[in-house]
């Protein structure tokens, strides 16, 4: 089965979760919320989607300032498609999309936490957050 790569501009939101749930990214995505996710897909600035027949079984949706880094905020790719690698076809054209010269970063799942440097990435030990107010625990 052929998988066609490309850059889309829009992606409908029912489509992305749909494949959050199927690729298992839905666990730590916000998926009960269509405002959030909107959002999410409004003020993507690369959205790269691989599709088998039309139907979308891969994504990467990054934010980049086109100059000097590209924050991956999604990957996420069918489970019945993964180890073909889409997931790195999708990680090629988004870091191509955003600009080579640009350093690509992004958060691991716990579950891909070996698979990224079977990909070619690096590791990198300072990575800090501060979690969105939903995320953190209430003291009440």
């Amino acid at each position: 089965m052929e998988i066609a790569i490309q850059r889309e501009a829009t992606l409908p939101r029912e489509e992305f979760v749909d494949l959050l749930h199927r690729s298992t990214l839905a666990e730590r995505r916000p998926v009960h919320d269509p405002a959030t996710i909107d959002r999410m897909l409004q003020h993507a600035d690369v959205i790269i989607t691989a599709r088998a027949s039309k139907k979308l079984v891969g994504i990467s949706r990054a934010l980049t300032d086109y100059g000097h880094c590209t924050y991956l905020s999604d990957l996420a790719v069918d489970v019945e498609h993964q180890r073909k690698g889409i997931g790195r076809q999708l990680l090629e054209e988004t870091h191509r999309a955003a600009g080579k010269h640009t350093t690509l970063i992004l958060l691991a799942a716990p579950l891909a936490r070996e698979y990224y440097p079977r990909i070619g990435m690096q590791p990198h030990d300072s990575c800090w957050i501060i979690p969105g107010q939903s995320h953190q625990k209430s003291d009440e």
